[in-house]
């Protein structure tokens, strides 16, 4: 659904998006998606996921509370389906020659084989 926002918000989502390979719009979606989550929470500690998010020295996920944790989860849910969307491996093996096997759609193995090319 469309809907309008302040141009500086719309910049800080694009910059911060580029970062974390996503449009505006998917970064604004996603800043919604854990403020709902921090708002639903009055014990969360919004900068204590940020810094378990980042990975800085000394913030650990077993120290967040459960509804931090919960929040860097669903952060984490995300971030890994958008890394598995833009997966292709079949492309990848085959730019590099390399064989694999991956099962079909009756879960039977099929070995894929990519002969290197020579480059001439």
């Amino acid at each position: 659904m469309p809907m309008r926002v302040d141009g500086d918000l719309f910049e800080a989502a694009k910059s911060v998006g580029a970062v974390a390979s996503r449009s505006a719009a998917q970064q604004i979606s996603h800043w919604a998606r854990i403020g709902r989550e921090l708002e639903a929470s009055p014990g969360t500690s919004p900068r204590d996921v940020q810094r378990v998010l980042a990975g800085e020295a000394g913030y650990k996920y077993d120290n967040l509370g459960e509804r931090d944790q919960a929040v860097v989860r669903a952060s984490w849910d995300e971030q890994l389906d958008e890394r598995r969307a833009k997966l292709n491996l079949a492309t990848e093996f085959a730019k590099s020659g390399r064989s694999w096997s991956e099962a079909d759609a009756q879960g039977h193995l099929v070995k894929r084989h990519h002969a290197q090319q020579d480059d001439a």
